[in-house]
């Protein structure tokens, strides 16, 4: 019988990512939405999910319905404000841990590198000391060490910036929302290495890590190295595709645009979410990468999916060029 994975928060770009990777591993995937939520089109037509609409804080019926599960991801995320995460980030984690605790599974959280803060050195390991100074980053540091002394086996895997799978990321909102006009919009400068996670290879990652989360203590962190990418290798990579396009003639590259930081700073009195942008700017100033030493050692060779190719993936998720051959999917279970 195969492993059950359930995972909560299954709509967002993480939480599909991971449902894809465990299902074509063989896992059984449960995959959480809340009571109403649509599902995602292309996740309907996969009959390898079943879907479960509930309640996340009736744990009791939750874990009915994920009998079987020994995996559960937290791929739940607040809104992009403050506000929400200060109110939301630790709930959402706490119903979680009562799940994971009644169904006597492992829980799997991504993680990120705002624990760090802006004096973080240019090599993350999983010990760096944390400094976190803005509100998501002592957030951060808070859901990691309440994974630490909850009483569950818990694992925490921290990554870069996101792309790839889905929209909502710094990838599709700023970078290439105009490169249909030849135009790459960068939030840091051209020379500044910064970490970056293609979804896929992280969700497979998370796949590998639960095949194996026996080997690990009750709780650990780990970390997933990524891509590590300057602004001025995202405008080498991403010209060519452009030029394909037509988005910009034979010869040329898309033009270099910084985003425009002085308006966001601005309209940060008046827009929340522009404010918890504007706290995480550091990131883009600050080369920063994750060392994967631990991982690699418990799973061998990262996924990692090359930057040429996991861009134009990327982009043909968001539509913007055609789809990487389109799987077949048979229709998903509810209930």
């Amino acid at each position: 019988m195969p492993s059950t994975v359930l995972i909560l928060g299954a709509r967002g770009r993480f939480g599909m990512a991971s449902a894809r990777a465990f299902a074509e591993a063989g896992w059984r995937v449960l995959a959480h939405g809340r009571v109403g939520a649509p599902i995602p089109a292309e996740a309907a037509r996969d009959a390898r999910i079943r879907w479960l609409a509930r309640d996340l804080q009736d744990t009791k019926a939750l874990a009915a319905a994920a009998q079987g599960a020994s995996v559960v991801i937290h791929a739940l995320n607040p809104a992009y404000t403050h506000k929400a995460w200060a109110a939301e980030a630790l709930p959402m984690l706490e119903s979680s841990i009562d799940l994971t605790r009644a169904l006597d599974a492992t829980l799997m959280l991504p993680g990120n590198v705002y624990n760090f803060g802006a004096g973080m050195p240019a090599v993350l390991r999983e010990d760096t000391p944390q400094a976190a100074q803005t509100v998501k980053g002592r957030i951060r540091v808070d859901m990691e060490a309440r994974l630490q002394r909850c009483g569950v086996r818990a694992v925490v895997i921290r990554a870069g910036d996101f792309f790839g799978a889905g929209t909502g990321t710094w990838f599709d909102q700023a970078i290439v929302k105009d490169i249909r006009q030849g135009v790459f919009t960068y939030p840091g400068q051209r020379d500044i290495a910064t970490a970056w996670t293609y979804l896929p290879d992280l969700a497979r990652a998370f796949v590998t890590v639960a095949a194996r989360r026996c080997e690990l203590p009750a709780f650990d962190v780990l970390h997933f190295a990524g891509h590590s990418v300057t602004g001025q290798q995202w405008l080498e990579v991403l010209s060519p595709l452009a030029r394909a396009q037509d988005w910009v003639g034979p010869d040329q590259q898309i033009r270099f645009k910084r985003l425009p930081w002085p308006v966001i700073r601005l309209g940060a009195w008046l827009v929340p979410t522009w404010a918890a942008l504007a706290e995480m700017r550091y990131l883009w100033d600050t080369p920063h990468a994750l060392a994967n030493d631990r991982l690699t050692a418990l799973i061998g060779a990262e996924p990692h999916t090359p930057l040429a190719l996991a861009a134009q993936a990327a982009l043909a998720d968001l539509g913007l060029t055609a789809p990487l051959q389109p799987p077949a999917r048979r229709p998903a279970a509810m209930a």
